[in-house]
């Protein structure tokens, strides 16, 4: 199963984010516009619909403890349409909250910079380092750390909740939502 070490973090000012994270070498991917419904499936899982520019839609399930704002996060990705099963895989029933946010995607190595624009919540500043065969949990805790302290981040600023959590109002799972 996929995995990476995370944060998010509230920014007042994303372009001088944005700024920062190319001096410190990373690069431009693509902005997207996001549009996240999430859902409970049975055993209390973790998912969202991601859909990508009104196009492209991928189910994400993950499983993140709260608790911390330096997380790990171990998730798996899959499309929506299997076409081997001939079957679309949107749960059924009514999302729990509805996420839409514009996304602006950096690299730095294996380091995912979002700089995201939350409908209803404000800018925010995610990072995300993959762990692969290259890079484990240790080297991908220093490589958030080394960035938070270029970027002047702190760790007492961060975030230990989803997006849907903070719409909902509260820092900790929302009602029905492991």
């Amino acid at each position: 199963m996929p995995r990476n070490i995370e944060i998010k973090v509230r920014v007042d000012d994303l372009d001088a984010a944005r700024t920062r994270a190319l001096a410190l070498g990373a690069r431009y991917l693509t902005t997207e516009k996001q549009a996240d419904r999430y859902y409970r499936l049975e055993g209390n899982r973790r998912v969202k619909l991601r859909t990508i520019n009104g196009q492209s839609a991928h189910l994400i399930e993950y499983n993140r403890p709260e608790t911390s704002g330096v997380r790990t996060s171990d998730y798996t990705v899959t499309p929506v349409r299997d076409p081997d099963a001939q079957a679309c895989l949107v749960p059924k029933g009514k999302a729990l909250a509805v996420v839409s946010k514009q996304r602006v995607i950096l690299l730095l190595d294996n380091v995912r910079i979002h700089l995201d624009r939350v409908d209803g919540l404000g800018t925010f500043l995610e990072l995300e380092a993959v762990v692969d065969a290259a890079h484990n949990d240790a080297t991908c805790r220093e490589q958030i750390d080394r960035i938070m302290t270029a970027l002047g981040l702190k760790e007492g600023e961060l975030v230990r909740a989803s997006y849907a959590e903070l719409l909902s109002g509260c820092s900790g799972p929302i009602s029905g939502y492991p």
